[in-house]
């Protein structure tokens, strides 16, 4: 991956802002090395936010298929990763938002859901959980994230049916907090996080970790 592909950190105040990348923003061994190592930074500065970017036309993709393909020795570990960056940002102890400007799909809609909350893009692009479509079950840990984020019924929906909503659809459903023009979902994270950037970073990851205490040991079961 070139250095414009790697996500990358940048600071609006007192919100760091990641851009995942411009590509399909795929969970390769790199990328989690990357978005590992720049949410240290972010959790080493003390009290402030997040929001979570990406260029281009997709937010994130998910899982790395073409590398799990190539490494089938290496599946466990690469899954156990990945719960690890889920169950990581669950509980950062800072306030965090998803700024979905593009399609977010399976594992990458699951990293989504792990943000606190979610603002979407009105016009383009579509969150969907394919697992019934592509035959791959969620592991467990998978489906209580979703399930943890979701009212029962939107849950059933998403993973029984594999259905794709458009942002509107999705802030209707409850799967995101907002939706917003393309120009505006940058600017609408922002806003809406920023007022929660002073909270205390240890009571505020003692309180994650206690609300999401069963998801976090089934992501690492």
């Amino acid at each position: 991956m070139t250095a414009n592909e790697l996500p990358a950190l940048t600071r609006d105040g007192d919100v760091f802002v990641l851009d995942l990348g411009e590509t399909e923003n795929r969970f390769s061994p790199e990328w989690l090395d990357t978005v590992d190592a720049l949410l240290d930074k972010v959790t080493e500065q003390g009290p402030g936010a997040l929001v979570t970017i990406a260029r281009g036309k997709f937010w994130s993709n998910g899982l790395d298929l073409e590398w799990l393909t190539a490494h089938g020795d290496e599946a466990q570990s690469y899954v156990h990763r990945v719960h690890g960056l889920f169950s990581r940002v669950l509980t950062l102890p800072v306030p965090t938002v998803a700024a979905i400007t593009g399609h977010a799909f399976g594992a990458g809609a699951m990293l989504a859901m792990a943000h606190d909350f979610r603002v979407m893009r009105a016009d383009r692009g579509y969150l969907c959980f394919p697992e019934v479509d592509i035959r791959i079950p969620f592991a467990p840990g998978m489906a209580a994230l979703i399930q943890a984020k979701l009212t029962p019924a939107t849950a059933r929906t998403a993973m029984l049916t594999g259905r794709r909503y458009g942002g509107a659809e999705a802030a209707e459903a409850g799967l995101v907090d907002a939706s917003a023009a393309e120009d505006a979902v940058r600017s609408a994270a922002l806003d809406l996080v920023r007022p929660l950037a002073a909270k205390d970073p240890g009571t505020l990851g003692a309180i994650k970790s206690t609300m999401y205490a069963s998801v976090v040991t089934a992501l690492a079961g």
